[in-house]
Protein backbone atom coordinates (compact mmCIF):
# COMPACT_ATOMS: atom_id res chain seq x y z
CA UNK A 1 0.00 0.00 0.00
CA UNK A 2 0.97 3.81 -0.76
CA UNK A 3 1.86 6.30 1.65
CA UNK A 4 -1.14 8.25 0.52
CA UNK A 5 -3.37 5.11 0.82
CA UNK A 6 -2.04 4.79 4.40
CA UNK A 7 -3.13 8.50 4.97
CA UNK A 8 -6.43 8.26 3.69
CA UNK A 9 -8.80 6.28 5.98
CA UNK A 10 -11.92 4.54 4.13
CA UNK A 11 -14.62 4.84 6.63
CA UNK A 12 -17.49 2.10 6.07
CA UNK A 13 -20.63 3.55 5.22
CA UNK A 14 -24.17 2.48 7.45
CA UNK A 15 -21.82 0.46 9.32
CA UNK A 16 -24.24 -0.11 12.38
CA UNK A 17 -27.23 -0.55 9.93
CA UNK A 18 -25.01 -3.31 8.06
CA UNK A 19 -24.09 -5.08 11.35
CA UNK A 20 -27.23 -4.59 12.51
CA UNK A 21 -28.81 -6.46 9.00
CA UNK A 22 -26.36 -9.51 9.07
CA UNK A 23 -26.91 -10.12 13.07
CA UNK A 24 -23.69 -12.27 13.20
CA UNK A 25 -23.39 -14.71 15.85
CA UNK A 26 -21.27 -16.48 17.54
CA UNK A 27 -20.00 -19.76 15.53
CA UNK A 28 -21.13 -18.49 12.47
CA UNK A 29 -19.45 -18.13 8.96
CA UNK A 30 -19.78 -14.81 6.88
CA UNK A 31 -18.54 -13.71 3.65
CA UNK A 32 -17.32 -9.35 3.05
CA UNK A 33 -17.15 -9.51 -0.60
CA UNK A 34 -15.27 -5.83 -0.44
CA UNK A 35 -12.97 -6.44 1.68
CA UNK A 36 -11.34 -2.88 1.14
CA UNK A 37 -9.76 -1.72 4.42
CA UNK A 38 -11.85 -4.20 6.53
CA UNK A 39 -14.31 -1.78 8.18
CA UNK A 40 -16.80 -4.55 7.71
CA UNK A 41 -15.08 -7.40 8.43
CA UNK A 42 -13.48 -6.05 11.20
CA UNK A 43 -17.36 -5.27 13.04
CA UNK A 44 -18.23 -8.90 11.73
CA UNK A 45 -15.36 -10.36 13.53
CA UNK A 46 -16.26 -8.33 17.11
CA UNK A 47 -19.33 -9.91 17.09
CA UNK A 48 -17.75 -13.43 18.14
CA UNK A 49 -18.44 -14.96 14.61
CA UNK A 50 -15.99 -17.98 13.92
CA UNK A 51 -15.10 -17.20 10.44
CA UNK A 52 -14.81 -14.37 7.98
CA UNK A 53 -14.01 -14.93 4.02
CA UNK A 54 -12.96 -11.65 2.93
CA UNK A 55 -13.53 -10.80 -1.10
CA UNK A 56 -10.73 -8.01 -3.26
CA UNK A 57 -10.25 -8.19 -6.57
CA UNK A 58 -8.06 -5.09 -5.72
CA UNK A 59 -3.91 -6.75 -4.69
CA UNK A 60 -3.51 -3.66 -3.00
CA UNK A 61 -6.25 -4.51 -0.29
CA UNK A 62 -5.04 -8.44 -0.23
CA UNK A 63 -1.68 -6.98 0.88
CA UNK A 64 -3.14 -4.23 3.56
CA UNK A 65 -5.07 -6.71 4.74
CA UNK A 66 -2.29 -9.58 5.59
CA UNK A 67 -1.11 -8.66 8.60
CA UNK A 68 -4.69 -8.37 10.14
CA UNK A 69 -5.43 -11.97 8.82
CA UNK A 70 -2.19 -13.26 10.32
CA UNK A 71 -3.00 -12.27 14.09
CA UNK A 72 -6.69 -13.46 13.50
CA UNK A 73 -6.28 -17.06 14.50
CA UNK A 74 -7.20 -18.43 11.12
CA UNK A 75 -10.81 -16.46 11.97
CA UNK A 76 -10.47 -14.30 8.50
CA UNK A 77 -9.07 -15.70 5.15
CA UNK A 78 -8.69 -13.21 2.63
CA UNK A 79 -9.42 -14.01 -0.87
CA UNK A 80 -8.08 -12.32 -4.04
CA UNK A 81 -10.91 -12.95 -5.99
CA UNK A 82 -14.11 -10.81 -7.75
CA UNK A 83 -17.01 -11.59 -5.32
CA UNK A 84 -19.33 -12.54 -8.19
CA UNK A 85 -17.26 -16.08 -7.84
CA UNK A 86 -17.36 -16.71 -4.12
CA UNK A 87 -19.57 -19.81 -4.96
CA UNK A 88 -16.66 -21.18 -6.47
CA UNK A 89 -13.84 -19.86 -4.12
CA UNK A 90 -15.80 -21.07 -1.43
CA UNK A 91 -16.00 -24.40 -2.55
CA UNK A 92 -12.44 -24.67 -2.97
CA UNK A 93 -11.53 -23.88 0.55
CA UNK A 94 -13.96 -26.58 1.63
CA UNK A 95 -17.43 -23.89 2.48
CA UNK A 96 -20.63 -24.91 0.74
CA UNK A 97 -23.20 -22.14 3.21
CA UNK A 98 -22.55 -18.97 4.53
CA UNK A 99 -24.59 -17.27 7.79
CA UNK A 100 -24.18 -13.79 5.78
CA UNK A 101 -22.99 -11.74 2.30
CA UNK A 102 -21.94 -8.35 2.74
CA UNK A 103 -21.15 -6.19 -0.59
CA UNK A 104 -20.49 -2.66 -0.66
CA UNK A 105 -20.33 -2.06 -4.20
CA UNK A 106 -18.53 0.53 -5.95
CA UNK A 107 -15.10 2.06 -6.07
CA UNK A 108 -13.35 2.80 -1.98
CA UNK A 109 -12.15 5.62 -0.81
CA UNK A 110 -8.59 4.16 -0.09
CA UNK A 111 -8.53 3.85 -4.38
CA UNK A 112 -9.94 7.17 -5.14
CA UNK A 113 -7.01 9.24 -3.19
CA UNK A 114 -4.29 7.56 -4.67
CA UNK A 115 -4.12 9.44 -7.88
CA UNK A 116 -1.93 6.38 -9.86
CA UNK A 117 -4.57 4.68 -9.68
CA UNK A 118 -6.55 7.07 -12.08
CA UNK A 119 -10.05 7.02 -10.01
CA UNK A 120 -10.35 10.52 -9.86
CA UNK A 121 -9.82 14.21 -11.67
CA UNK A 122 -9.02 15.50 -8.06
CA UNK A 123 -5.49 14.51 -8.56
CA UNK A 124 -3.50 14.32 -11.58
CA UNK A 125 -2.61 10.73 -12.39
CA UNK A 126 -2.44 8.05 -15.01
CA UNK A 127 -5.83 7.23 -16.60
CA UNK A 128 -5.92 3.66 -15.41
CA UNK A 129 -9.13 2.66 -12.80
CA UNK A 130 -8.56 -0.87 -13.02
CA UNK A 131 -9.57 -2.21 -9.21
CA UNK A 132 -7.53 -5.43 -9.92
CA UNK A 133 -4.49 -4.52 -11.68
CA UNK A 134 -5.95 -6.19 -14.75
CA UNK A 135 -7.34 -5.93 -18.23
CA UNK A 136 -8.34 -3.02 -20.34
CA UNK A 137 -7.55 0.30 -18.73
CA UNK A 138 -9.30 3.95 -19.25
CA UNK A 139 -6.93 5.02 -20.96
CA UNK A 140 -6.77 1.66 -23.42
CA UNK A 141 -10.65 2.26 -23.77
CA UNK A 142 -10.68 6.18 -24.84
CA UNK A 143 -7.87 5.85 -27.15
CA UNK A 144 -9.13 2.90 -29.30
CA UNK A 145 -12.60 3.09 -28.34
CA UNK A 146 -14.72 4.29 -31.45
CA UNK A 147 -17.61 7.33 -31.15
CA UNK A 148 -20.58 5.49 -30.70
CA UNK A 149 -19.26 3.17 -27.78
CA UNK A 150 -17.48 5.66 -25.74
CA UNK A 151 -21.09 7.57 -25.97
CA UNK A 152 -23.06 4.52 -24.85
CA UNK A 153 -20.99 4.25 -22.26
CA UNK A 154 -21.33 7.79 -20.87
CA UNK A 155 -24.87 7.40 -21.78
CA UNK A 156 -25.83 4.39 -20.00
CA UNK A 157 -22.96 4.30 -17.12
CA UNK A 158 -22.85 8.00 -16.16
CA UNK A 159 -26.47 8.94 -17.83
CA UNK A 160 -24.45 12.14 -18.99
CA UNK A 161 -27.06 13.87 -21.29
CA UNK A 162 -24.11 15.16 -23.76
CA UNK A 163 -22.47 11.95 -24.25
CA UNK A 164 -22.26 12.23 -27.79
CA UNK A 165 -20.66 15.76 -27.56
CA UNK A 166 -18.34 14.30 -25.07
CA UNK A 167 -17.07 11.44 -26.95
CA UNK A 168 -16.57 13.62 -29.94
CA UNK A 169 -14.33 15.45 -28.26
CA UNK A 170 -12.80 12.67 -26.57
CA UNK A 171 -11.58 11.30 -30.03
CA UNK A 172 -10.29 14.23 -31.39
CA UNK A 173 -8.01 14.96 -28.41
CA UNK A 174 -6.12 11.62 -28.67
CA UNK A 175 -4.43 10.48 -27.24
CA UNK A 176 -5.30 10.89 -23.81
CA UNK A 177 -3.01 9.55 -20.76
CA UNK A 178 -3.86 11.81 -17.44
CA UNK A 179 -7.04 11.92 -15.12
CA UNK A 180 -6.56 15.84 -15.56
CA UNK A 181 -6.11 15.75 -19.32
CA UNK A 182 -9.74 13.92 -19.83
CA UNK A 183 -11.49 16.31 -16.95
CA UNK A 184 -10.73 19.37 -18.75
CA UNK A 185 -12.18 17.55 -22.39
CA UNK A 186 -15.03 16.71 -20.62
CA UNK A 187 -15.46 20.10 -19.10
CA UNK A 188 -14.97 21.91 -22.20
CA UNK A 189 -17.30 20.15 -23.91
CA UNK A 190 -19.91 20.35 -21.36
CA UNK A 191 -19.31 23.90 -21.21
CA UNK A 192 -18.61 23.80 -17.61
CA UNK A 193 -18.16 27.25 -15.64
CA UNK A 194 -17.14 28.43 -12.17
CA UNK A 195 -20.33 28.26 -9.74
CA UNK A 196 -21.59 24.91 -11.26
CA UNK A 197 -23.22 22.75 -8.13
CA UNK A 198 -21.68 19.63 -9.83
CA UNK A 199 -18.52 19.09 -11.85
CA UNK A 200 -19.41 17.60 -15.35
CA UNK A 201 -16.64 15.35 -15.64
CA UNK A 202 -17.96 13.36 -12.82
CA UNK A 203 -20.52 11.30 -14.50
CA UNK A 204 -17.58 10.44 -17.16
CA UNK A 205 -15.59 9.35 -14.63
CA UNK A 206 -17.56 7.39 -13.39
CA UNK A 207 -19.13 5.73 -16.23
CA UNK A 208 -15.78 5.03 -17.60
CA UNK A 209 -14.92 3.08 -14.39
CA UNK A 210 -18.00 1.22 -14.50
CA UNK A 211 -17.39 0.07 -17.82
CA UNK A 212 -13.56 -1.00 -17.29
CA UNK A 213 -14.37 -2.84 -14.01
CA UNK A 214 -17.61 -4.48 -15.79
CA UNK A 215 -19.28 -3.13 -12.00
CA UNK A 216 -23.05 -4.02 -12.88
CA UNK A 217 -22.28 -7.18 -14.77
CA UNK A 218 -20.01 -7.85 -11.36
CA UNK A 219 -22.89 -6.38 -9.28
CA UNK A 220 -25.47 -9.24 -10.84
CA UNK A 221 -22.98 -12.30 -10.82
CA UNK A 222 -22.41 -11.40 -6.60
CA UNK A 223 -26.10 -11.61 -6.27
CA UNK A 224 -26.93 -14.63 -7.83
CA UNK A 225 -23.69 -16.44 -6.00
CA UNK A 226 -24.71 -14.97 -2.49
CA UNK A 227 -27.95 -16.62 -3.41
CA UNK A 228 -26.30 -19.75 -4.07
CA UNK A 229 -24.10 -19.65 -0.80
CA UNK A 230 -26.56 -18.60 1.49
CA UNK A 231 -27.95 -21.01 3.88
CA UNK A 232 -31.78 -20.68 4.85
CA UNK A 233 -31.88 -18.10 7.22
CA UNK A 234 -28.85 -16.51 5.98
CA UNK A 235 -29.04 -12.65 5.48
CA UNK A 236 -27.78 -10.76 2.97
CA UNK A 237 -26.72 -6.78 2.97
CA UNK A 238 -25.95 -4.91 0.15
CA UNK A 239 -25.01 -1.18 0.20
CA UNK A 240 -25.29 1.07 -3.41
CA UNK A 241 -23.58 4.75 -4.23
CA UNK A 242 -26.31 5.45 -7.16
CA UNK A 243 -29.28 4.66 -9.11
CA UNK A 244 -27.68 2.23 -11.37
CA UNK A 245 -26.28 -0.19 -8.83
CA UNK A 246 -29.56 0.41 -6.32
CA UNK A 247 -32.08 -0.69 -9.36
CA UNK A 248 -30.23 -3.97 -9.93
CA UNK A 249 -30.53 -4.92 -6.29
CA UNK A 250 -33.91 -3.57 -6.15
CA UNK A 251 -35.06 -5.47 -9.13
CA UNK A 252 -32.84 -8.60 -8.14
CA UNK A 253 -34.61 -8.51 -4.45
CA UNK A 254 -38.14 -8.09 -5.80
CA UNK A 255 -37.81 -10.72 -8.54
CA UNK A 256 -36.36 -13.55 -5.66
CA UNK A 257 -38.74 -12.37 -3.16
CA UNK A 258 -41.78 -13.83 -4.99
CA UNK A 259 -43.32 -10.48 -6.39
CA UNK A 260 -45.88 -10.58 -9.21
CA UNK A 261 -47.39 -7.31 -10.92
CA UNK A 262 -50.49 -6.54 -9.05
CA UNK A 263 -53.99 -6.63 -11.08
CA UNK A 264 -56.60 -4.51 -10.96
CA UNK A 265 -60.71 -4.22 -12.45
CA UNK A 266 -59.74 -4.12 -15.67
CA UNK A 267 -57.20 -6.76 -16.07
CA UNK A 268 -56.95 -9.35 -12.56
CA UNK A 269 -53.80 -10.75 -11.86
CA UNK A 270 -52.30 -13.35 -14.10
CA UNK A 271 -52.60 -16.98 -12.19
CA UNK A 272 -47.68 -17.24 -13.26
CA UNK A 273 -46.97 -19.44 -10.83
CA UNK A 274 -43.10 -19.21 -10.62
CA UNK A 275 -40.33 -20.45 -8.80
CA UNK A 276 -40.43 -20.35 -4.70
CA UNK A 277 -38.77 -17.32 -3.44
CA UNK A 278 -35.29 -17.70 -2.08
CA UNK A 279 -35.15 -14.44 -0.32
CA UNK A 280 -37.40 -12.85 1.93
CA UNK A 281 -37.17 -7.97 2.52
CA UNK A 282 -35.90 -7.88 6.42
CA UNK A 283 -36.45 -3.98 6.81
CA UNK A 284 -36.87 -1.11 4.01
CA UNK A 285 -34.00 0.44 2.27
CA UNK A 286 -31.89 2.45 4.62
CA UNK A 287 -29.69 5.86 4.11
CA UNK A 288 -27.23 7.67 5.90
CA UNK A 289 -28.60 9.91 8.70
CA UNK A 290 -27.74 13.29 8.75
CA UNK A 291 -24.96 12.83 10.73
CA UNK A 292 -23.25 10.30 9.37
CA UNK A 293 -23.57 12.33 5.54
CA UNK A 294 -22.15 15.16 7.36
CA UNK A 295 -19.19 13.57 8.72
CA UNK A 296 -18.51 10.91 5.72
CA UNK A 297 -19.70 12.85 2.28
CA UNK A 298 -19.11 9.59 0.32
CA UNK A 299 -22.14 8.47 2.16
CA UNK A 300 -24.78 11.45 1.30
CA UNK A 301 -25.60 8.69 -2.04
CA UNK A 302 -25.83 5.31 -0.04
CA UNK A 303 -28.17 3.08 0.15
CA UNK A 304 -28.82 -0.46 1.79
CA UNK A 305 -30.50 -3.15 1.18
CA UNK A 306 -31.39 -6.11 3.13
CA UNK A 307 -33.01 -9.69 2.91
CA UNK A 308 -33.07 -12.86 4.55
CA UNK A 309 -32.44 -16.06 2.61
CA UNK A 310 -35.61 -18.41 2.84
CA UNK A 311 -35.26 -22.64 2.32
CA UNK A 312 -36.24 -22.52 -1.60
CA UNK A 313 -33.32 -23.83 -3.43
CA UNK A 314 -31.45 -21.01 -4.83
CA UNK A 315 -32.31 -20.68 -9.34
CA UNK A 316 -29.85 -22.15 -11.68
CA UNK A 317 -27.02 -19.71 -12.21
CA UNK A 318 -26.33 -19.59 -15.94
CA UNK A 319 -22.79 -21.27 -17.38
CA UNK A 320 -19.95 -22.78 -15.12
CA UNK A 321 -20.27 -22.89 -11.20
CA UNK A 322 -19.43 -18.97 -10.56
Amino acid sequence: MTAAAARSPHVPVLLDEVVAALAPAPGETHVDGTFGAGGYTDAILKKGVARVFAFDRDPEAIEAGQARAASSGGRLTLVPERFSRMRQALSDRGVGEVDGVTLDIGVSSMQLDQAERGFSFQADGPLDMRMGREGQSAAEFVNTADEGEIADVLFHYGEEPKARRIARAIVAARPIERTGALAEIVRKAAGHHPGMKKDPATRTFQAIRIHVNEELKELEGGLAAAEQVLKPGGRLAVVTFHSLEDRIVKRFLKARSGARPAGSRHLPAADTAGPAPTFEAVAKPVTPGEAERAANPRARSATLRAARRTAAPALPVEGSMR
